[in-house]
């Protein structure tokens, strides 16, 4: 259940909640029209119209703990015996004071489906909806109101078992995604470990290996002792240039990772997202790749902070030009085009970026919002140069 959701089947968290689950459930109250009509103007003495508002108020008090306390891990025993009592107060008080009583059943379906597993809800809404029928032929005129609250009863307490159900499987999903996303931070860590001691295990060991055999050389022979720390400066510095070498390419952004950080971003501003499927990169020199992933995140940060949009497009294509291959990166969005009359820091950047890989930008206001184009190489110049 999210924090600001009102969780069907589920235990409120705070106070946010619980108004907004009193809220949902007290609008269905309004049916209970029925009975409080008939204890207004159904003509009973002033003792049964005591009675009936107690009855009322009675189950009402019930059918709001049953709802609230769903979801606290009750037994099921216990959610059994509540929903017992709803169905008897409810056929007391039909059988007692009339037909106009019997909508009371179709609170203790919904409860049903509310509280109870889906195995018993099964089993158990039938059955109060054949208690309902039953008390309906024992009620003067009660078939009347029964072809109108039998189908009510069942549809309201089997649409509360599919709600559970999809609440159930969002939240089971959302921990799957958390899972994998804490396996995949695991696995990254783990190749970074890999990585490092690749790169470093065998420079470490020369230079650890090369000092020592440079300290016993030093007092009887300082020229070979000169040329193992002339070596072990050479080797540090490769290490080194490795190293830089392998942090770039962990922060070098990738188009993939990109995409479904831009799905998840669109979605969390409300802004409805149309994304290319899986892109197709072979081929594609990594700087150029790094740089129209710079373009798209940079594009997707104006849509989410200064559009306004509702929508927003992203494509990529490759297109052959006279200049050779390229891969085209369109964004457009229906909002304003964000503040400001000019290109921002942002797009400045992003037009440098792309031209040091060889590409070009294009960003400009629609007829029915902005959009930015970014074009890069989508093959090595050398490749193309060469005609391979």
């Amino acid at each position: 259940m999210s924090g600001n959701g009102i969780g069907i089947g589920q235990r409120p968290q705070n106070r946010r909640q619980r108004a907004l689950k009193l809220l949902w459930t007290g609008i269905w109250l309004a049916y209970l029209s029925a009975p409080v009509g008939d204890l207004l103007h159904g003509g009973h003495s002033d003792g049964v119209r005591v009675l009936g508002w107690l009855g009322l108020v009675a189950f009402v008090a019930w059918y709001f703990a049953l709802v609230f306390r769903a979801g606290r891990g009750n037994a099921t025993t216990v959610v059994l015996g509540s929903l017992a009592v709803l169905a008897a107060q409810s056929t007391v008080l039909a059988l007692s004071l009339g037909r106009e009583w019997l909508v009371l059943f179709v609170y203790v379906c919904v409860g049903a489906g509310a509280a109870l597993p889906m195995r018993l809800a099964r089993l158990v809404i039938p059955a109060v909806a054949a208690l309902l029928s039953a008390t309906a032929l024992a009620v003067p005129d009660g078939t009347e109101y029964l072809a109108s609250l039998l189908l009510p009863a069942l549809l309201g307490g089997f649409s509360m078992t599919g709600v559970r159900e999809l609440i159930r499987t969002t939240v089971e999903l959302r921990e799957a995604r958390a899972t994998v996303a804490q396996l995949a931070a695991n696995e990254e860590r783990l190749r970074l470990a890999r990585d490092l001691h690749d790169l470093l295990g065998h420079s470490l060991s020369l230079i650890t290996l090369k000092s020592e055999l440079a300290g016993r050389m030093l007092p009887g022979h300082p020229d070979k002792a000169a040329q193992e720390v002339a070596d072990i400066e050479q080797v540090s510095r490769q290490a080194l240039v490795d190293v830089r070498e392998a942090v770039t390419g962990y922060r070098r952004p990738r188009l993939p990772a990109e995409l479904a950080g831009v799905q998840v971003a669109l979605t969390a501003a409300g802004v409805t997202a149309d994304l290319p499927a899986e892109p197709d990169l072979a081929g594609i020199p990594e700087e150029s790749e790094s740089a129209l992933a710079w373009a798209l995140r940079e594009a997707v940060t104006n849509v989410v902070r200064h559009s306004g949009a509702r929508r927003c497009t992203v494509d990529l294509v490759r297109r052959q030009t006279l200049d050779g291959p390229v891969l085209e990166l369109s964004v457009e969005d229906n909002g304003s085009g964000g503040p400001g009359d000019g290109p921002g820091n942002g797009l400045t950047g992003l037009t440098e970026r792309l031209a040091k890989a060889g590409g070009s930008l294009e960003a400009g206001g629609t007829r029915h919002g902005f959009r930015l184009v970014a074009r890069v190489p989508a093959a090595d110049t050398a490749d193309v140069g060469s005609g391979t």
